[in-house]
Parts: structure tokens; sequence; C-alpha cells
């Protein structure tokens, strides 16, 4: 532990030094340097303490995720000036060893001063996140996209061809702090013309207190023709605080549960039901959350237990990694999940169509959108909330509106 935190001040020393050089090279008034360096010293020191001050019996609160955006408001930009400036150093290194052996250039001579156009790219290039990290916070979390998305079964039944179907993910209710934004949020979900609406857990952060103040506003959310049905998230088992006693842990969890009943939603545990159209009909099939490294409390076969092999089948599993791991491959041939969980980590870049980039795709290969294998497809939903950044950078928060339709899909 010791260790551990002298190796962290030692980085942030590393990236106040070299962010600092930028300033140095173009600002050359006394008073205003030691300005910065006042205030970069307060504010890791607020930093520390508030971090210092986190109470695991109480879970992710305002104060912690105002510190987790300030963090990254602050030294997102500065590791990008410090990447800039370091590699500068080493040019700078570079041209001193081939003055002092090939030029024989005086010592006092041998070292290239900083250049001031280096540290003006640098500056400008850190202002980029500084601004997305900021936008985020006070926009981006509430910038609502509606996300459309047709996909071909050729066993779909012909019944169910043209059946659309909502989905929303990752509300994490404790986070919200504008009524306004949620209520239009509900608003947009019911515009949406959809046969049925899922429900891919993480109603909570970690206490079921967090929904109370929101049960009337996702009460909105209109009854649909074939049902509202949800499945649990890995923050809906109350296990990321320290607890008094196991009772108070279970009654929470047992209150979370009956949260989703509490906004209309039919809460599967390891469960199947059939939704009939016509003389056709699908299994839909809902599984506690079972993650490669999260919380493993969805038994697939037990879920699926009566699912006859030829039926058509819809999927609810709140973890992604659960799709590569068991489902994509499974006998009893599941044609579309609906997951979530990953949030995009709320932080990426995304071209609809063209480009999508975020850190979670090197923690998950299934990560936001569609992914397909042999004709089965699973659709991670980014997340309705946030969770301890409190805001989105290029990875908005999503409704999803899945069509299904019979036949090939043609490129």
């Amino acid at each position: 532990m010791i260790f551990r935190f002298i190796i962290l001040c030692a980085l942030l020393l590393f990236i106040e030094f070299y962010s600092y050089q930028a300033f140095r090279t173009l600002i050359k008034t006394r008073w205003v340097l030691i300005g910065y360096q006042v205030i970069s010293l307060l504010v890791l020191i607020f930093i520390i303490y508030s971090f210092s001050q986190v109470d695991r019996s109480v879970g992710q609160t305002r104060q912690f995720m105002f510190t987790t955006g300030l963090m990254l408001v602050v030294y997102v930009p500065k590791i990008v000036l410090t990447l800039i400036m370091f590699g500068e150093d080493i040019i700078r290194i570079g041209a001193s060893i081939l003055n002092y052996f090939v030029y024989n250039t005086p010592r006092k001579e041998m070292m290239p001063d900083r250049r001031k156009f280096v540290s003006q790219i640098a500056l400008g290039l850190a202002a980029i996140p500084f601004l997305s990290i900021i936008y985020g916070i006070f926009e981006g979390k509430y910038n609502f996209k509606v996300i459309k998305q047709t996909i071909f079964f050729p066993d779909l039944p012909d019944a169910f061809d043209g059946f659309k179907i909502t989905q929303i993910s990752d509300v994490h209710s404790g986070s919200f702090d504008n009524p306004e934004k949620i209520n239009y949020a509900i608003d947009l979900i019911n515009a949406q013309e959809a046969d049925l609406i899922l429900f891919t857990g993480d109603i909570v952060n970690t206490h079921a207190k967090e929904m109370h103040p929101w049960l009337e506003t996702f009460n909105r959310i209109k009854d649909y023709k074939y049902g509202k049905f949800a499945v649990l998230g890995n923050h809906d088992y109350g296990e990321y605080v320290t607890w008094p006693s196991e009772k108070e842990k279970d009654e929470n969890f047992k209150a979370i549960k009956n949260l989703y009943g509490q906004i209309g939603f039919k809460l599967m545990l390891n469960e199947h039901t059939y939704i009939q159209k016509g003389d056709d009909k699908i299994a839909l099939i809902g599984v506690e959350n079972w993650g490669v490294n999260f919380k493993k409390a969805g038994d697939l076969n037990k879920a699926s237990k009566d699912v006859h092999q030829d039926d058509f089948k819809v999927l609810m599993s709140h973890d992604p990694s659960h799709w590569d791991a068991e489902i994509k491959d499974h006998p009893k041939n599941f044609h579309l999940t609906f997951a979530g969980h990953t949030h995009g980590m709320q932080f990426g870049i995304e071209i609809p169509g063209y480009f999508k980039w975020s850190l979670a795709q090197y923690i998950y290969k299934q990560w936001a959108g569609l992914y397909e294998n042999v004709g089965k497809y699973v659709y991670v939903n980014r997340g309705f909330g946030f969770h301890a950044y409190p805001g989105r950078v290029g990875i908005m928060p999503e409704i999803t509106v899945i069509e299904l339709k019979k036949g090939r899909n043609v490129a």
C-alpha cells in the first residue's frame, strides 16, 4: 500500500512538473506562474482529501462524483501536456548528445531551449479534452440519443416481421440531479412506436432508496402491448459497499428487486416467458447478472430449461462478456441478446456508421452497438445514466429501438 502511494505521488509530481513547463515557456509573469502552482497544489490536496474520506458504507456520493469530475478536468489535459513536453525533452536530449559528440558545442549551449510553438501546440491539444470533459459534465450526460437498428433473421416467425423492441439499460438513478432532463428522456422513450420494452439492469448505484425520488417519473413509461421486462445488473446486488450486517444487505437487495415492479417492469430472475403474436411466439429469456469479471448469478440453462431448440429466442443479460463466454455458442441457439453494463466508459469518439473508439474496447470485445457471430447477435446499450464520472464525452446516453425483420441481411 505504501509502495503504491509512493508510485502515485511520483507519477503526479512527474505530471505536474511537465505540465508546468508548457506554461513557463509561454508565460513570463512571475505572479501568474506562482498562482498556477498554488492552485494546482490546492486542487491536488482537495482531490486526495476527498478520496480519503470515501465511506465504504455509503458508496458513491455527490462529493465523490464532483471529485472524480474535477480530477478528470484537471489531470487528463495535464497528461496531454506531459506527453508532449516529455517528448520534446527526449528530442532535446538527443540534440544535446549530437551537439556534444559531433559538433563540439560548448556545454552552456549544448541543450536546445524549449520551443515556444511546441508549448502552444501542447496547450491547444490539452484544451480539447479540457473543454470536452466540462461539456460532458454540464451537457453530455443528458444528451439522450435514440439509436435505431434493424436486424434480419431468416427463421423469425412471420407474425413478428417488423416487431419493435425498445431497450434501456444502466439507469443508475442515484446519480441523477436534473428532473427536467430525465422527464425529457421518458418522453423520448414514450415517443418510440415499439411493441415491447426491455430494461437490462442497474436501476441504482447501490441503495434502493436512490430510486425513490424517481419512481413517479419512471412510472410515466407507457404500457406496451407485449409487456415491460427487466433483468438485474451488477450494481443491483449492493455489493460495492460495506454493510453493517448481511440482513441489511439482503433487505436492500429485496427492495431493489421490488423497484422494477414499482415502475411496471416484470423482473426476470433466470426464467423465461413466451411472447405470443397471432399464431406465432418467441421466447424471452432473462438471466441474473453474469460477467467474466463480475458477479456470476446468471443461470442460462435454468432460464432456458423448457425452451425448445427451434424456438426463436431473445435473451436479456446485463454484462456483454457473458455473450462470448456462454451465450453465442450455446446449443440452445440464442438469436438476439440485449446487454448493457459498459456505458462505453462514458468517454470516447463516435462517428455513427464510420468510427467508434473508447477505452472500453480494450476491456470488452462487445462494448457498444450491434455485434454478430454466425447469425447470432448481441446489442450492447450505451446506458441511460452515468456513474462515477458525472458526465459523458462522445458516448452519449442511449435509448435503443430494434426492429426484427424476416429475411437475410443484404449488404
